[in-house]
């Protein structure tokens, strides 16, 4: 259980303390629901600027959370909360793309174009759309995919199920695997890259990441799949879980992902582009994992325009 206590007669800064149900959340994620109705946006504004403590000190985005902590939640105007209105034709986009559900777990195959959640000028990511088809269930994001890549996004249902998830993507005990095609071609069918990767965030937000002695160590396996002129389709397996880490060491490798705007080669994008590649060929197409004696392996194919694209480039 946790206590909340009002230091301004319910309208200013509350502390709450943290009880076991929400030890090891991200205090970003914990804020969003505690806050109903607060725009995420909101939320990582008032992390970014320090106004979120937690035992007095101030908290990150991805702080975790342990029971007992004393969290302190600046006061936020209603004037602030997101009035607007999950457009419906997105919601049937998510709703339509469920591929598995239980009491601990739902799955969707992402399209592309949508975010797994709202911030930085977008209003409704997946988590949100899915909130606002199912207003009576409580669902957490338990791992993000970018906007433009497709593929598998597992939400939790149950706290056991995103906590225990998330322990083990923390322990690399997840298998989780992407196709994305690779301008050039490598010379090797199946190669690692093991190159520590340093993330940085721009003045205007923007996240860069780049290989550097002084980041975290990161390992992706990659295997190639099929060839087709001038690319190669490759399976990459993640052996750690960083910000674009297929993307940058794909890059690191010499063979930059095709259609990655940020990493990727600008005349091969363009010469892809004239093919009908629309956007960065990067797709998750497996998570798999054992949890609590039960084995759990979500699998979905290329999304059409992929598929359409590769008959193209293979014509």
């Amino acid at each position: 259980m946790q206590t909340v206590t009002s230091l301004d007669g319910g309208q200013g800064v509350r502390l709450v303390e943290i009880g076991p149900e929400r030890d090891g959340q991200r205090v970003d994620n914990a804020l969003i629901t505690l806050c109903k109705g607060i725009p995420r946006s909101l939320v990582y504004r008032i992390l970014r600027t320090g106004q979120v403590r937690i035992n007095g000190k101030r908290a990150k985005p991805d702080t975790r959370l342990v029971a007992g902590d004393m969290l302190r939640i600046p006061p936020m105007r209603i004037a602030e909360r997101d009035e607007t209105v999950a457009p419906a034709g997105m919601v049937k986009s998510v709703v339509d793309a469920v591929i598995f559900e239980d009491k601990h777990f739902l799955v969707i195959d992402k399209p592309v174009g949508i975010a797994a959640h709202g911030g930085s000028g977008v209003s409704h990511g997946a988590i949100e759309l899915l909130r606002a088809a199912r207003p009576n269930e409580h669902l957490e994001l338990v791992h993000r995919l970018d906007r433009d890549t497709s593929g598998v996004l597992v939400l939790a249902k149950s706290r056991s199920g995103l906590t225990g998830l998330q322990a083990l993507i923390r322990e690399n005990q997840v298998v989780k695997q992407y196709l994305c095609l690779m301008t050039g071609t490598p010379r090797k069918a199946k190669f690692d890259v093991n190159a520590p990767l340093l993330k940085s965030v721009m003045h205007g937000g923007e996240r860069m990441v780049r290989v550097d002695d002084a980041g975290k160590p990161s390992l992706t396996f990659f295997q190639e799949v099929e060839q087709y002129p001038g690319c190669r389709l490759m399976l990459a397996t993640l052996g750690t879980g960083r910000t674009h880490q297929i993307r940058v060491h794909a890059q690191y490798a010499g063979h930059p992902l095709a259609g990655d705007p940020k990493y990727g080669d600008e005349e091969a994008n363009k010469r892809l582009r004239a093919k009908g590649l629309k956007r960065m060929f990067l797709h998750a197409t497996r998570m798999s994992f054992d949890l609590d004696g039960r084995n759990y392996d979500f699998s979905v194919p290329l999304p059409d325009d992929l598929k359409a694209f590769l008959d193209n480039l293979r014509s």
